[in-house]
């Protein structure tokens, strides 16, 4: 069944961030780095894997020796305007701070009726004490400390900024690492075309393991990323299922390479090397077997 392969992905990444989310409280922060160092690595060996598509002969036969490198800058170029324009990664963001939210308001309410108002306890407390106090003694103060109303705690402001800051990470890197990669693109495409799922079924079981990993370092964000899995891997099983076999071999290789090259900008920020906007370079992956097409009309 089309589509199979995607409920499958999402089930393993909503899995696995399970685990990474229980196991994450019990690991130390330096071993959470750790892993996320690891990781990068990783992402920077498939990103090598997959950028070497630019040196598929059918590509190479389809433009020219010279072209496939051409065509992979041009098309980052191209696509990296676009979504800078177009403000991608901020708007991936804004999703993450926007689930985020309400992820804590649920919790919130979930949590609410099993405390007591504190301003209710208060008012209990002075009442209590009013009733056993000695006469011509003095109560004692158990008011509150006194707080600025709507301001928060500078401890707790501080903590609700890293766990947002946390979680938007979580879900932007998790986002990209599971949807950028060749098998995203090869496997959807696959299942739409009614090839079967073994591609997707592959990804799924390193996605699973990933997110464990991803989770014990960002938490439930990683988990939030499933719905980025569910969107764009369901978009592409549909092209897929439109094109046909439409899509020649040439405009595969070059999209590969391209996703190839943004993983690498994914492993740079897992190790901290540098924030490459990976998001507001996605449109590259459409960019590519476009400019691959063009070349090939005008030979």
């Amino acid at each position: 069944m089309r589509g199979a392969g995607t409920a499958l992905n999402v089930a393993s990444v909503l899995v696995g961030s399970s685990i990474g989310v229980l196991l994450g409280h019990r690991l130390a922060e330096r071993t959470r780095e750790v892993v996320t160092d690891a990781l990068g690595l990783v992402t920077l060996l498939v990103a090598a894997l997959s950028a070497a598509s630019v040196l598929d002969n059918s590509l190479g036969r389809a433009v020219g020796p010279r072209a496939p490198v051409l065509i992979v800058l041009g098309s980052l170029l191209i696509g990296g305007i676009v979504g800078s324009l177009l403000r991608i990664e901020d708007r991936l963001e804004g999703i993450g701070a926007a689930l985020q939210r309400r992820f804590a308001r649920r919790s919130a309410s979930n949590a609410g009726p099993r405390l007591m108002n504190p301003l209710q306890v208060s008012e209990d407390s002075r009442t209590q004490a009013g009733r056993h106090r000695r006469p011509g003694v003095a109560a004692p103060d158990t008011s509150p400390p006194a707080h600025p109303p709507g301001q928060a705690r500078p401890v707790a402001r501080h903590r609700a900024a890293h766990g947002q800051q946390r979680f938007i990470e979580g879900f932007v890197t998790a986002s990209l690492v599971f949807c950028v990669g060749p098998l995203t693109i090869l496997g959807s495409l696959s299942d739409g075309l009614g090839r079967g799922i073994d591609q997707l079924a592959l990804k799924s079981v390193l996605d699973g393991f990933a997110a464990i990993a991803f989770a014990a370092s960002f938490g439930w964000g990683v988990a939030a990323s499933a719905l980025t899995i569910l969107v764009v891997q369901g978009s592409l099983t549909v092209i897929g299922f439109a094109l046909g076999g439409f899509l020649p071999d040439a405009h595969v290789a070059a999209l590969t390479a391209t996703g190839g090259l943004l993983l690498v900008g994914v492993g740079l920020r897992l190790l901290r090397v540098k924030q490459v906007p990976v998001g507001d370079l996605l449109p590259a992956l459409i960019v590519a077997p476009l400019l691959v097409e063009a070349v090939v009309t005008v030979r």
